[in-house]
């Protein structure tokens, strides 16, 4: 016991480096974000998560965005419990058949405007579950998509610039 102690007081400790991506520019690209939101919406940007089948791993990095890193809380665009107070939907995974129903009525749930927003591979086109008896493959086969972030899973910066560029695109 006492070496195991000895090991783990003198051994570094086993932690992932912090992302790449300097604080600055992230800060910077929270804050276009959350200009955009004003311009487009008059108010800050509100996301509802859905989960229609996945590995997690979209999950996690869309979660990240929530954490001390990127905090974008502080730039007033937060995640909703509920569709009706939600701007985006932002899926991932394969669509399940058993989420195609519960995927439309939150769809039909969300206020004007609403933007569907599909996160990673698997919402794209089905990624590693295409073709299995239980999936629909991608998002766009149930709901109409607004955005596609490519990603196995995508980085939370490239989650912000994709919601930066469909901000953009839609405030034209």
């Amino acid at each position: 016991m006492r070496m195991l102690l000895l090991k783990s007081l003198l051994k570094s400790p086993l932690t992932e480096r912090p992302p790449e991506v300097s604080d600055a520019a992230v800060e910077e690209l929270a804050q276009a974000l959350h200009r955009a939101s004003r311009k487009k919406l008059g108010r800050s940007l509100s996301i509802r998560a859905i989960d229609a089948g996945s590995c997690n791993g979209c999950e996690l990095e869309m979660n990240a965005l929530s954490n001390a890193f990127y905090d974008i809380e502080r730039f007033g665009i937060h995640f909703v419990a509920s569709p009706r107070h939600a701007d985006v939907l932002m899926i991932t995974g394969p669509v399940t058949k058993n989420m195609c129903d519960a995927m439309q009525k939150t769809y039909d749930a969300a206020p004007h405007p609403k933007w569907v927003v599909a996160i990673g591979d698997c919402a794209q086109n089905g990624g590693c579950f295409a073709g299995s008896y239980a999936v629909m493959d991608g998002v766009s086969k149930v709901l109409p998509v607004d955005l596609h972030i490519p990603g196995c899973p995508p980085r939370p910066i490239e989650i912000l610039r994709g919601m930066l560029s469909l901000l953009e695109s839609a405030s034209k």
